[in-house]
């Protein structure tokens, strides 16, 4: 059986126009946003790429160091290799913190000032 949708309410606001948009876009809370969620991701991206090219570089060019037994078969080259999965998975942790924390309420006003909620 095949499920049913219902028609949307003749009662429910009408959507925005683009230049509603455009006006939000333009507004301070929206700015506001665009930084708090700019100012973390960039310099994170930044530093995770300057970390996997630095890993890389040695990769390259160290050869030795990078063979370099720690314990047992275990070399340089392998802890910073999972080391690369443990940063990645940390600072989607991090943002997903940050986002819930900092990004998703103020992400929230502005939608419910832009579907006439508030």
């Amino acid at each position: 059986m095949a499920a049913e949708t219902t028609p949307p309410s003749k009662t429910q606001a009408p959507l925005p126009t683009a230049e509603e948009f455009a006006a939000v876009q333009a507004g301070a809370e929206f700015g506001e946003l665009r930084r708090t969620h700019r100012s973390f991701a960039f310099p994170l991206t930044v530093a995770f790429i300057a970390w996997y090219l630095f890993y890389v570089l040695l990769s390259n060019y160290a050869g030795g160091f990078m063979g370099a037994k720690l314990i047992g078969n275990v070399n340089v080259a392998l802890v910073m290799g999972l080391a690369q999965f443990l940063t990645t998975f940390l600072i989607a942790w991090w943002y997903a913190r940050h986002a819930a924390a900092r990004l998703d309420p103020k992400a929230q006003a502005v939608k419910s000032r832009m579907e006439g909620g508030a």
